[in-house]
């Protein structure tokens, strides 16, 4: 099928499970009812993707407070109690993190629940996200390595780990996130793409990664506006990328200032094609939709394209999200009938 569907991640969680339209929002359950509602709203997002016509669906991260200490929270070696305030994404705004304090391991599974309830009730694809190597040392304070690198490899063994016990448990694609790597581009080609690819041995499902400009809060809006006429980032690290065994490619194209011809610097991978605006309220058409993807197939053969929201949806309003998830699915579907 041509341009297939996904969301990059996340979705808005119903707001009887954590607080509506916020990052790191509090959970609203707790203990054993907690992880009901977890599940509740992992099935609840699965049906709103298929009733969409999502392609490869995702488990919206529900489960999860953040992208990143979601997966941390298995982690032993990190202190939660004792948070710290920290620059994240080169300063770019302020954040609460733990702090490493010892060797890092896994404790067990880390996602395996909100996976297999995932997997269980659809048919579909599906995908599942984890945080990158470089992301997660950029979300985390250091008090123990001491080294960027050598931190950042030790978390690629542990998601590796993960990663492989996500496919047994029968996920179709593997989507590592790593918005740090438009920050820290000088490093992706050092040892960035390298960590993603240690983060990645031995899958045989597909693999990705998503490479976005943040999610519609205002730090990244305000970002964006300094970065000038053109958004030149890709330029600098789609060649190591390209290089890479990664198969898909998640980057931003709707309202963003990302030259279009660059994706030609990918030249064996799968685009995932953000045609779908996660920083405006402003509800896309499908008509919408489909003119974005044309502009992408301008680059990239029609074959290679995925029709995807530009970052997570996590701290939107929930109607909007609805909204812009059936604009995605009818904008594909009007792009299957004009070009296929």
């Amino acid at each position: 099928m041509l341009f297939p569907t996904s969301i990059a991640g996340s979705f808005p969680k119903p707001s009887w499970l954590a607080e509506p339209n916020k990052l790191w929002a509090p959970w609203k359950l707790e203990g054993a009812e907690l992880e009901i509602g977890k599940r509740d709203a992992t099935l609840l997002a699965v049906k709103l993707q298929e009733d969409s016509g999502i392609t490869y669906l995702t488990d919206g991260e529900q489960a999860r407070q953040h992208f990143v200490h979601g997966f941390l929270e298995k982690v032993d070696g990190i202190d939660f109690a004792h948070k710290i305030e920290m620059g994240i994404r080169k300063d770019r705004y302020k954040a609460m993190v733990p702090q490493v304090v010892a060797p890092v391991k896994l404790k067990g599974r880390v996602h395996a629940s909100e996976a297999r309830a995932a997997r269980a009730h659809t048919k579909n694809k599906l995908k599942f996200t984890l945080p990158g190597p470089m992301t997660i040392i950029d979300t985390l304070a250091d008090h123990h390595y001491h080294d960027r690198v050598q931190m950042a490899f030790a978390f690629a063994e542990l998601l590796n780990q993960e990663a492989l016990a996500l496919q047994e448990d029968g996920v179709d694609l593997i989507q590592f996130d790593e918005p740090a790597f438009n920050v820290f581009t000088d490093e992706v080609s050092s040892w960035g793409v390298e960590a993603l690819t240690r983060a990645a041995k031995g899958l045989t499902c597909e693999t990705g990664v998503h490479i976005c400009y943040g999610y519609g809060i205002k730090a990244n809006n305000d970002w964006k506006e300094s970065l000038g006429h053109e958004w030149r980032q890709y330029e600098q690290i789609f060649p190591a990328i390209d290089a890479s065994p990664i198969q898909h490619v998640a980057i931003e194209c709707k309202n963003s200032h990302v030259p279009l011809s660059l994706l030609g610097l990918l030249h064996n991978k799968t685009i995932q094609c953000g045609v779908i605006d996660v920083g405006s309220d402003a509800v896309e058409t499908p008509e919408d939709v489909a003119a974005t993807i044309a502009e992408v197939m301008k680059v990239v053969p029609k074959e290679r394209i995925i029709a995807t929201t530009n970052c997570g949806m996590a701290p939107m309003r929930r109607d909007i999200a609805e909204a812009k998830l059936k604009a995605l699915g009818d904008g594909a579907k009007l792009a299957r009938e004009r070009f296929g």
